[in-house]
């Protein structure tokens, strides 16, 4: 018997040789799926009729006597319409709840045997199970807030070069605010158009109730929150004031940064709110065991029909890297 690894041993993982043990064929695959997104029986996902039968259909091996309709375990989820095994989902499932700083669509593609542009879609899907769906709720508190910014081109230009860009500071980055919530751990974070003081304090309302002690940098944009609020100046490197600081949420950003620039290298605008859902996402369920995890992600599929169509639709943003 090995020895506990360091950092989270409390928690119960799961090796590579265990998961392929667990999902040795497709059938076993399947059965897994069918166990998470139909805990009490399987039931028909378009209707809700647990009037449903077997039916010899090639792709869609069920069929409901009620709305009458052909219907698999992937109906009406993130992986609708997707023609990979979900023997080859669950690992995808696996690679992407195990790895911290996440897994590349190159690497995916490679590790288990798709088009790179069939990982990077697989990718977003099980993104897409994580987005933002109100159910955060205010955090208890105290509550850190601190904003980032992602991407951009003029740190990797020359002096001349940055004159080009039109105004100053961060204008070529993607922002981000974010909150961490010290009594529960659990982190919430968006990407925002600006950071002005209505974009800022309007998070910090919805993220707190009036009386949550309030933590943040000397921004001129939190100035004036009604909550209880503390502030460390980073304007004079003060990073530490008591019990103020914000060294909670930056650890989430590193994180982010470190995955952005070692795992992905670029990462568009237009699709950066997916890769914050994520991080966020496995940060709030990182004291779970890894095939919960996986369950909760798999659970979280259902009803978030993703098609690629709408993944690439215009939503405003720049698709460019950053």
């Amino acid at each position: 018997m090995p020895k506990p690894a360091p950092g989270k041993s409390h928690r119960e993982g799961m090796t590579v040789v265990q998961m392929m043990d667990m999902f040795p064929t497709e059938k076993a695959a399947t059965e897994w799926f069918e166990s998470v997104i139909w805990p009490n029986g399987r039931h028909c996902p378009k209707c809700g009729s647990v009037n449903t039968c077997t039916a010899s259909h090639k792709y869609m091996p069920y069929w409901c006597g009620d709305c009458r309709s052909y219907f698999s375990v992937k109906t009406e989820t993130a992986m609708q319409r997707s023609k990979v095994p979900l023997r080859k989902w669950a690992i995808a499932i696996y690679l992407c709840m195990t790895n911290l700083k996440s897994v590349s669509s190159m690497k995916l593609s490679r590790d288990i045997g798709v088009s790179q542009p069939t990982a990077w879609f697989m990718m977003q899907r099980i993104r897409e199970a994580w987005g933002e769906d109100g159910d955060e709720g205010p955090f208890d508190g105290p509550v850190e807030f601190d904003e980032t910014y992602m991407g951009g081109k003029r740190k990797n230009k020359s002096n001349a070069q940055r004159k080009e860009l039109e105004g100053r500071g961060p204008v070529d980055m993607t922002a981000v605010v974010g909150a961490k919530c010290r009594a529960s751990n659990k982190v919430s974070a968006k990407v925002v158009a600006s950071t002005d003081k209505d974009t800022l304090q309007g998070f910090v309302d919805d993220m707190t109730d009036p009386d949550t002690v309030v933590y943040t940098d000397d921004a001129a944009a939190y100035q004036g929150i009604p909550n209880p609020h503390e502030t460390v100046k980073h304007s004079v490197s003060e990073y530490v004031n008591g019990m103020a600081h914000t060294n909670g949420i930056e650890s989430f950003w590193s994180m982010i940064k470190r995955a952005h620039k070692g795992t992905f290298h670029k990462i568009s605008p237009k699709h950066l709110h997916r890769y914050i859902n994520e991080f966020a996402a496995k940060h709030n369920i990182r004291e779970s065991d890894t095939i919960d995890q996986m369950r909760d992600t798999v659970a979280r599929l259902v009803g978030r029909n993703l098609l690629y169509k709408n993944l690439i639709a215009c939503n405003g943003l720049s698709n460019g890297r950053g």
